[in-house]
């Protein structure tokens, strides 16, 4: 089974997705500390640069110039307790069957926005945001590895956009997206079950000879280990995105934003290692014979769509409210289909069927003086896995509440500084993904493995940025 193309796709997906307001998956707020504050309420808001990542209309309710730089850290911890995962023969997969450091101890996500107005009617905006990603390292030997050991998946997003304001209650906002993402994936290849289900079979006498006549010594196959693949891959994709805002009166405005798919074309390599046994000959048969080479991988996706409607409203000059609903069309993404070029190995079908998801919340800001502003906010957030059997261990995911809340402190007439903090309380959540290949069917590539646990999962996010206008 080809794992990285599993977190690329999965991750390539909500890639588009978190380029939109909201969306479950590998997104978890970081574009924007102001928007962290409020759980992302504030699609209509425009309160600074980050706007672009919002809703690009705002930019027409920014004045001069403007530059918002942030950095989020993401402190998530996950647990896993297997409830029966099984090799394709059906037998115990063994390994560990518990893991709780499988997530690191802290990431970061760095984020950059400009704004300049240019007339009463003009503004520009640019935005360099990560908008997913996701590091996991469970142990070589956990009951899971033969559908994933290790995935880290990093990107970036450049967001150019312009703001055009064609009178006081209609603003106008539009950009392109130049997508970057770069993953690195490992998985274990069940050669034990391998062996063990072809004992007593035509074929283990063919290999065994074979074995013999090479010089090898087929009593090591006794102790045979698994192999691993490793694989990379990277790609540029290109969207748009526009938004609107519609000023009700002096201290109300409605907002609608709206995200393209954008199209991947996944290219990467794949490297197996089959130094299963201590003998080098034995080594070199297994791996002819498991018709898995080293290899180029393709994969084409398109990642699904998202429209969020957002609202603002100024009750004093003190207190504000603000709330946002997002829709994602991840029903886009059915079963992928991994290629190896190249190569007489068949692709690996990975299940997916997701469903769409909705993200719904809502803030407030509290300004006690000309200084200092309170904020706050509650989501939830659904996931797009639909069930279950189609839970993969490279995307555990579930749905979650947000709670979040943050400070802007004026620093001087042309600077100040967002504090924000989140927390995150992911539902538990059963796994119970099936392999459809299996190492013995030829025309496909896989495992055959059954992954069966409970996944745990709750997540800080601590974030600063500053801010400076002229």
């Amino acid at each position: 089974m080809n794992p990285k193309f599993i977190t690329l796709t999965i991750a390539a997906a909500l890639g588009a997705v978190t380029l939109s307001s909201h969306a479950s998956g590998y997104r978890f707020g970081s574009q924007s500390v102001s928007a962290q504050s409020t759980a992302e309420a504030n699609g209509a808001e425009a309160v600074d640069a980050s706007t672009v990542y919002a809703n690009p209309a705002g930019l027409t309710y920014l004045d001069g110039t403007q530059i918002v730089g942030g950095v989020t850290a993401v402190v998530p911890h996950s647990t896993f307790s297997d409830t029966g995962s099984r090799r394709f023969t059906g037998t115990s997969s063994g390994g560990l069957t518990t893991q709780d450091s499988y997530t690191p101890g802290m990431v970061a996500a760095p984020s950059l926005y400009v704004s300049k107005k240019i007339n009463n009617q003009w503004a520009a905006g640019f935005g360099l945001f990560v908008p997913y990603g996701t590091k996991l390292d469970y142990d070589n030997n956990w009951s899971g590895r033969y559908a994933l050991t290790n995935v880290k998946l990093e990107s970036i997003n450049l967001n150019p956009s312009i703001g055009f304001k064609l009178n006081e209650q209609h603003s106008f906002g539009f950009g392109v997206s130049a997508q970057f993402m770069k993953a690195n994936l490992g998985q274990g290849v069940d050669v034990p079950g391998s062996i063990a289900a072809l004992t007593g079979t035509p074929a283990a006498a063919t290999l065994l000879r074979t074995i013999v006549a090479a010089g090898g010594n087929p009593a090591v196959l006794a102790g045979v280990k698994d192999g691993h693949g490793s694989m990379d891959g990277e790609d540029w994709g290109y969207g748009w995105n526009l938004g609107y805002l519609f000023q009700l009166d002096q201290n109300t405005r409605l907002g609608l934003s709206y995200r393209s798919s954008i199209s991947h074309k996944l290219k990467g390599s794949a490297v197996w290692d089959f130094n299963v046994t201590n003998d080098p000959v034995v080594n070199k048969i297994i791996a002819v014979n498991s018709a898995k080479n080293n290899s180029a991988v393709l994969l084409d996706i398109h990642t699904p769509e998202t429209f969020s409607i957002s609202g603002f409203r100024q009750i004093d000059p003190k207190w504000a409210v603000m709330g946002d609903a997002t829709w994602t069309r991840t029903s886009r993404l059915t079963n992928l289909n991994i290629q190896f070029p190249g190569t007489v190995q068949g692709d690996e079908v990975i299940l997916q069927n997701w469903k769409n998801t909705w993200r719904f919340s809502a803030g407030a800001s509290y300004k006690p003086d000309e200084k200092l502003t309170l904020r706050g906010g509650l989501a939830y957030d659904q996931s797009p896995v639909a069930g279950t059997t189609l839970r993969h261990p490279a995307l555990p995911d579930a749905d979650r509440v947000q709670l979040s809340f943050g400070t802007n402190w004026k620093l001087n007439d042309n600077s100040s500084v967002d504090l924000a903090y989140s927390y995150l309380h992911f539902q538990d959540v059963d796994g119970s993904y099936k392999n459809s290949c299996s190492p013995l069917i030829s025309g496909c590539t896989g495992n055959g493995e059954l992954t069966k646990g409970t996944w745990q999962t709750r997540l800080h996010m601590i974030s600063i940025a500053y801010n400076y206008r002229f």
